[in-house]
């Protein structure tokens, strides 16, 4: 288990000291950090407890500055484009909520999307009179450009595109960067999701043609939980005032003026965890370091050994869609509820979730989907951990 196709499995491993305890394909969940993340994290804690919260900031300043450059490094990106949060969810949010629609305005999105997004233009629809409108699906599972495309020229009225790169639910990818230059010819801005894409394939926003794209640490990147990061290109930033401002994100200039930071820092607070924020920045270096190309080769070659295995079994049906598709494997086993097969995988030391349709609605009906096992694959994982995981279902 050492170089394997020019990837050195044993040192991923190594680095990851979870790797020694456990079999985990829960990585579109939260992945396994490595060490120089938690100890980052760590590190930077007792330096507070030590000199005080305020004291290891300002001594910190170029770290957490750099972070910036780490993430824009990642994204192909300019360091005043980049964003700092605590979540996905919030830095999607604060492109979406700035936003100045109207009723009758139209939201694009694809039938793979995820259910907080979609809650959040249900919402939006209840206040404003915005519409919702699906774009269905092409003959592999992915959305339907062609589609996408008719639908902007036939008409003046959509204000938004907005589409999960990797939906929560399965191995597709997306077209983003076609969806990309549909929406960059008809002027619509073009709200990327990357919250599972971020960390296992390469991504590049000038090549996606997104004006904003929103991601996690968490997943893929390997960081904290409790981080993410936002990117906004200049042009969608300059028109967009965020939802909610304070004095870090705006200038107080006099008692009734404020002036808005020209940086995607107005959509960021001022109060954060510096310790994740550098926790962040250690597990961004650390995915540059191995090379988005080679994480992406490694892990989509994973996941295609492991739907191949799945797919052997005769009573397991692997769901995953799309004419390309990532580390996400989706499957459920005939006659076996998904949440039992979740927990047999569990006392195997064995790590998977479970995906149902309160996360994707519009694709779990169209498709009249089960709930679904999903096992997500990293670069540190193994074909002996593959091997492993199709036992234990096959035993079922």
């Amino acid at each position: 288990m050492t170089s394997i196709q020019g990837f050195d499995v044993e040192r991923a491993r190594a680095d990851t000291p979870g790797c020694a305890g456990v079999t985990h394909f829960n990585n579109a969940g939260s992945a396994l950090p490595p060490a120089v993340v938690t100890d980052t994290v760590l590190e930077y804690l007792r330096e507070e407890a030590r000199v005080g919260g305020y004291e290891a900031a300002d001594a910190a300043s170029e770290r957490l500055d750099a972070v910036y450059a780490s993430v824009a490094r990642l994204l192909n990106a300019e360091a005043d484009d980049i964003a700092i949060t605590d979540n996905a969810t919030r830095s999607w949010q604060a492109i979406f909520y700035a936003i100045p629609f109207a009723p009758g305005d139209r939201i694009l999105t694809s039938q793979s999307e995820y259910a907080s997004n979609v809650i959040s233009f249900l919402q939006l629809k209840r206040r404003t009179g915005v519409e919702v409108e699906v774009i269905g699906d092409d003959e592999t599972g992915q959305l339907d450009v062609a589609a996408l495309r008719r639908r902007v020229e036939g008409g003046n009225d959509v204000k938004l595109i907005a589409v999960s790169h990797v939906p929560t639910q399965g191995g597709l990818v997306n077209p983003a960067e076609e969806i990309g230059e549909v929406a960059e010819r008809a002027g619509i801005p073009f709200l990327l999701d990357a919250c599972q894409s971020a960390g296992q394939l390469d991504l590049d926003v000038r090549r996606l043609r997104c004006d904003a794209l929103s991601a996690t640490g968490r997943k893929y990147l390997r960081g904290p939980r409790g981080t993410g990061f936002l990117y906004v290109r200049p042009e969608l930033r300059a028109r967009l005032e965020p939802a909610m401002l304070d004095l870090h994100s705006a200038r107080w200039d006099s008692p009734t003026e404020y002036v808005v930071d020209p940086t995607a820092k107005r959509f960021e607070v001022w109060e954060r965890s510096s310790a994740l924020v550098l926790g962040l920045g250690a597990a961004v270096d650390y995915a540059l370091e191995w090379g988005l190309p080679a994480i992406d080769a490694r892990v989509s070659g994973l996941a295609r050994t492991l739907r191949e295995r799945l797919g052997e079994l005769a009573r397991v049906e692997v769901h995953d869609q799309g004419a390309r598709k990532c580390g996400i494997v989706t499957f459920s086993v005939k006659g076996t509820p998904s949440a039992e097969v979740k927990r047999t995988l569990t006392a195997a030391g064995i790590n998977t979730s479970v995906s149902g349709s309160t996360s994707a609605q519009f694709d779990f009906t169209a498709r009249k989907l089960p709930d679904l096992v999903r096992a997500s694959v990293h670069y540190y994982n193994t074909e002996d951990e593959i091997d492993r995981l199709v036992r234990e279902v096959a035993k079922l």
